[in-house]
């Protein structure tokens, strides 16, 4: 069988946080929300960023859904190519991310640099050079 789709599952300590922060520094766009049930599944929210999707969950450990500040840091390095990857670094910033390494032209042929966004995951900043 060949896959036909991939998403990544965030697991952060709060979704409802998370969602905001992703819609707000990344243009995320909101495509469904699965509300908490009592004593069910956990509020579970899913994205798209152009042609790609992820979606973020809460971290519930009898899951082994742990967040990066159970695991003591992201085991993951989550990439997206932007047109301008200095604005999108510093709205990240502005919405509570921190500066991993800075973005600038790299010697591979493009300009990146990674930040940590405010629920322990990195992400690779990258577009053409400038």
């Amino acid at each position: 069988m060949t896959p036909t789709h991939m998403s990544p599952r965030l697991i952060v300590s709060d979704p409802d946080e998370a969602a905001k922060f992703y819609q707000d520094a990344l243009g995320a766009e909101e495509e469904f929300r699965s509300p908490p049930k009592d004593e069910g599944p956990p509020t579970i929210v899913a994205h798209r960023i152009g042609d790609s999707s992820f979606r973020v969950s809460p971290a519930v450990s009898s899951w082994g859904w742990l967040s990066t500040g159970d695991l003591g840091g992201s085991a993951v390095l989550l990439e997206i190519e932007v047109a301008d990857p200095d604005a999108v670094g510093e709205r990240m910033i502005a919405h509570g991310a921190e500066v991993v390494v800075p973005i600038e032209n790299r010697p591979y042929g493009k300009r990146s640099g990674r930040i940590r966004d405010p629920f322990g995951h990195l992400w690779i900043i990258t577009g053409e050079l400038r």
